[in-house]
């Protein structure tokens, strides 16, 4: 696993610490930007309800259409927190946060899932092996605790709501 992908948590804090300062949110600013944050969550709820991490190459759900949806989702996050926070360089560091971190953490999950399945997902991301089909969970859900991201989405907006 690379560095990068290692520290994307604690970094993410920090750049968030900054984001927040420089952040100068518009009620029209908040509200679009929470709506496109919800979307965000929305395909990280579906891809929770349907990944079991580092056991299998998942491929229902969202998996059938993105190798990525968790990172898609969180990618829509950031972008509703740009719009809400409503300033160029937040903007910025956001963007950049995002693009390092993610591209980090997306090849050193591909890797590792490549090693550990001998090479099948490779086929996948060939787009190769066929898709599965499995119902949604809320159990997986929980398990992949993405309740910390709705909390961490409800305390962002929290903040840029007092802020305003």
């Amino acid at each position: 696993m690379s560095l990068l992908a290692r520290v994307r948590v604690p970094l993410g804090f920090a750049a968030a610490a900054v984001a927040f300062y420089l952040a100068r949110p518009s009620w029209t600013s908040w509200r679009i930007g929470l709506g496109i944050a919800l979307v965000g969550e929305l395909v990280r709820l579906w891809a929770s309800g349907h990944i079991e991490k580092s056991r299998e190459i998942t491929r229902s759900g969202p998996y059938r259409f993105f190798r990525h949806p968790l990172y898609l989702g969180s990618a829509l996050l950031g972008v509703g927190f740009i719009v809400a926070a409503n300033n160029l360089a937040v903007a910025v560091l956001t963007v950049l946060y995002l693009a390092l971190t993610l591209t980090a953490a997306a090849r050193s999950e591909e890797a590792h899932l490549d090693e550990k399945f001998s090479g099948a997902y490779s086929d996948y991301r060939a787009g190769t092996m066929a898709p599965a089909d499995r119902p949604y969970s809320w159990q997986r859900v929980v398990a992949n605790r993405e309740y910390q991201a709705v909390a961490g989405l409800v305390a962002v907006f929290a903040f840029l709501w007092w802020k305003l």
